[in-house]
């Protein structure tokens, strides 16, 4: 957990240091949370889940493609258990396709897509089983797909997005929709 923070920290003081550079380029900051849907065989053993986003996105003016970096924390709770759950940090690089709009609209719809870092650990203690405390982390690469619409007035905004995310692992992979509601600030 102290190495999680130092890396919260750390990248927050990246993005103060940044900002105004990038936000001549047209950089956007998000923050974000929501819930998150498991699927397949996932949601045979998982609740649904709930997740918090922080992100920045870069689409260059007259551009309709950019990137977005965010990182994600996700936790889904088991059936049947009372405290054995899994806990997510991702981090994500993907291509972000604004449709192009009006300079007046303040609805304006995306689509998302790219690949990342999926960090997974398994714990608490299961009921089913007696009092056994579980525990263990892997790391895979997975991918995620999807779409979502800003409301913009001005240098402030909020967002809306559903976005698949599919993480690999040996045997069936996990799949989950974290759908975000958000703020976004900056850009142009």
């Amino acid at each position: 957990m102290r190495r999680f923070s130092k890396g919260i920290a750390a990248v927050a003081l990246g993005m103060l240091l940044t900002a105004p550079a990038l936000h001549a380029q047209g950089a956007e900051f998000a923050l974000g949370g929501g819930v998150g849907v498991p699927l397949g065989t996932f949601d045979d053993a998982a609740n649904m889940g709930w997740h918090g986003l922080a992100a920045v996105s870069v689409v260059p003016n007259g551009w309709p493609v950019g990137l977005q970096f965010d990182g994600q924390y996700q936790q889904y709770k088991f059936d049947g258990t009372s405290s054995l759950k899994d806990r997510f940090l991702i981090g994500t690089g993907d291509l972000v396709f604004k449709f192009k709009s009006s300079d007046q609209a303040t609805i304006r719809p995306y689509l998302i897509g790219g690949g990342g870092v999926y960090n997974i650990k398994t714990t608490g203690a299961s009921d089913v089983s007696g009092v056994t405390s579980t525990e263990g982390s892997l790391t895979k690469f997975g991918l995620n797909a999807g779409a979502g619409f800003d409301i913009k007035a001005g240098g402030l905004g909020l967002f809306l997005e559903g976005r698949f995310h599919d993480v690999m692992l040996s045997g069936e992979d996990t799949k989950f929709v974290p759908i975000t509601l958000g703020i976004r600030f900056g850009g142009s």
